[in-house]
């Protein structure tokens, strides 16, 4: 596991930004933490790192549970707070998305309760003050462990 320090918004968009450059094909995310938190101003870091163009709007799917945006990969962007269980995502084929070819960021993963794919990385977002928050980084599988090394075998401080 790796912990960041976030001071504002500004530096959580960057942080997700230098993730998004060095993410793959078929990467995971599961993003976890209280509303506010930062999820999704760290999405919106990771698309422009991902090369989707600055012109597109980032927003929560909210109340569409899905948005979806091309760059260098595409980005399947999922909310799934709204739902109410595990059952839910089953019922609707989301499971499809999770083991393709192209990148997956999920804002309250833990509601996919056993059916959260083993292969991936887990982002938990926790306030530490009105402007920072404390980001952990938890690997699972290989895959995502080798990507987390990649990330922070550098100083934090040059890529963000």
């Amino acid at each position: 596991m790796v912990s960041v320090t976030s001071h504002s918004v500004e530096e959580t968009i960057l942080l997700g930004e230098w993730l998004g450059r060095l993410l793959e094909p078929g990467s995971f995310i599961a993003l976890t933490g209280e509303l506010g938190a930062g999820k999704t101003q760290f999405v919106r870091g990771v698309a422009t790192g991902l090369g989707i163009d600055s012109s597109v709007p980032i927003t929560s799917p909210t109340f569409t549970l899905l948005n979806e945006y091309q760059g260098r990969i595409r980005l399947y962007h999922f909310d799934l707070y709204r739902l109410g269980g595990v059952d839910d995502a089953a019922e609707l084929g989301f499971d499809e998305y999770f083991h393709g070819d192209e990148v997956c960021l999920v804002e309250w993963a833990e509601r996919l309760g056993s059916d959260i794919p083993s292969e991936r990385l887990d982002i938990i977002f926790d306030y530490l003050s009105d402007t920072e928050r404390r980001i952990d980084f938890i690997p699972h599988g290989s895959n995502h462990e080798a990507l987390l090394k990649k990330c922070f075998d550098r100083r934090l401080d040059s890529c963000y």
